[in-house]
């Protein structure tokens, strides 16, 4: 591995971009105020686990494909942006009883885990993240292969933006704690949550790069 002055570099800058408002704490906090904290704590766990998908791909090449063959990044991209703003759209459009904010049925919990994963997954600049972060971090001489070195700093990485996304989920329930139980209150918590996947979507879009 590298030396203990790089890696503390490394720490560093890991948790300066993990508590940096982006889209994962946008999106962990627009699934919690629109079915509560069960449902963010599963968006929590479904980002998580997706992004391990992209340390391994780091961590063997397969993100580097990325940066050779560009229309695949710009597919994958707007395919995640198209999803994000379906999933907003949906997430206005839902009839749910006043008060389920706060419970959220157990298909919803689900669907949170699963569409957060798939949400993760389809962001190739998360991939592009790590292609091109953890490679100045890793020792080619080291006593550990370069993929264990990878999977390692990876999933350093990983768990610090979990920490960040675990304070927003709480944050964001507390927000929902506060709101009064009512049609109103509770159209007010999806129309929040789904402008701000729609939101995310349309940025991913336009993004340059």
């Amino acid at each position: 591995m590298a030396s203990w002055e790089t890696l503390l570099a490394f720490a560093t800058l890991t948790l300066v971009v993990a508590y940096f408002p982006g889209p994962a704490l946008l999106y962990t906090a627009a699934q919690t105020i629109a079915h509560g904290r069960k449902a963010g704590f599963m968006a929590m766990l479904g980002i998580h686990l997706g992004c391990y998908l992209h340390v391994f791909a780091a961590a063997f090449g397969l993100s580097a494909v990325f940066t050779h063959v560009p229309e695949l990044y710009v597919a994958v991209k707007l395919a995640g942006a198209a999803y994000l703003i379906w999933l907003g759209i949906g997430m206005i459009r839902a009839k749910l009883a006043a008060g389920e904010v706060n419970v959220a049925p157990a298909k919803t919990v689900r669907r949170a885990l699963i569409d957060s994963f798939l949400v993760e997954v389809l962001n190739p600049k998360v991939a592009l993240f790590f292609i091109a972060l953890l490679p100045q971090f890793v020792d080619p001489a080291g006593s550990l292969p370069v993929w264990a070195q990878f999977l390692i700093l990876g999933t350093i990485v990983n768990i610090a933006f979990s920490s960040a996304d675990l304070l927003t989920v709480l944050g964001a329930s507390f927000v929902v704690r506060t709101m009064k139980r009512t049609q109103g209150g509770f159209a007010v918590g999806r129309w929040l949550g789904g402008a701000l996947m729609i939101g995310l979507g349309v940025k991913l879009a336009t993004d340059k790069g």
